[in-house]
């Protein structure tokens, strides 16, 4: 089989950037979709993925028409979009007490509606031609619950059950959907936080640290590929023990 494509929303964020790297790897065409307002981060993510098969997109994901016009784009250029891993999250915290509606609407709108803006453009060609691999990053936060978090909890348990609906509706057409769910991560968002706060989140991680970009990445990279046609609407945590379920 010769190359596949892929598309990664979010692409250049923390996770997006290593996942783009190892499906590039890994032998994809890849295409890294994400907001174009920050010119000096595209230019850093261009010079991170430079010798690679990456390219940057445009995208606003809360943008229905807009991702219906990439995944067009993707299938006119390259004749197919396999791959498609929705890593576009943002986060606007707060207790439910003190949450205005916006700061409610801005995380469902990228974080949920995203999934189903790309996944109804993409999900057809996939189904059409016989082969797809979507991959949806949720949270452990949507398994757990997190103070401050309603808004983003939701939308991350939101998102593995549009991953199981979705994946029995196209299972028969060799298209997989599943989620992974990230622990804390050395992400610029995790590392933002406090040193006192970090410190307490590590402390409840078995394995004793933040999880790597490449690590989440690494399981992208396992779903995407050819030969894991057997593994659909699964949620794999990639947590380092932070929390278990059977």
């Amino acid at each position: 089989m010769g190359a596949r494509t892929a598309v990664v929303s979010g692409g250049i964020g923390g996770l997006g950037s290593a996942i783009c790297i190892a499906l590039a790897r890994a032998g994809h065409r890849v295409v890294a979709a994400d907001l174009a307002g920050d010119a000096s981060r595209i230019d850093a993510f261009r010079r991170q993925v430079d010798g690679l098969d990456i390219r940057f997109a445009p995208l606003d994901v809360t943008d229905f028409e807009a991702c219906g016009a990439l995944v067009r784009q993707v299938e006119a250029g390259h004749g197919s979009l396999d791959v498609l891993v929705n890593a576009a999250g943002i986060t606007r915290d707060t207790t439910l007490r003190k949450m205005e509606r916006p700061q409610w609407d801005a995380v469902l709108g990228v974080n949920l509606d995203g999934v189903f803006n790309l996944c109804r453009h993409a999900v057809e060609g996939m189904a059409a031609r016989g082969f797809g691999r979507i991959v949806n990053i949720s949270s452990v936060n949507g398994q757990t619950g997190q103070f401050g978090q309603t808004n983003y909890a939701a939308a991350k348990a939101g998102m593995h059950g549009f991953t199981m609906a979705l994946a029995r509706e196209v299972a028969r057409k060799g298209v997989t959907v599943n989620s992974i769910s990230p622990g804390y991560c050395e992400t610029a968002l995790v590392l933002a936080m406090p040193e006192e706060i970090r410190a307490g989140i590590v402390d409840k991680v078995p394995v004793g640290r933040l999880g790597r970009p490449e690590e989440i990445a690494r399981t992208v990279e396992f779903l995407a590929a050819e030969d894991a046609g057997f593994i659909t609407g699964a949620n794999v945590p990639v947590n380092g023990g932070l929390f278990m379920s059977f």
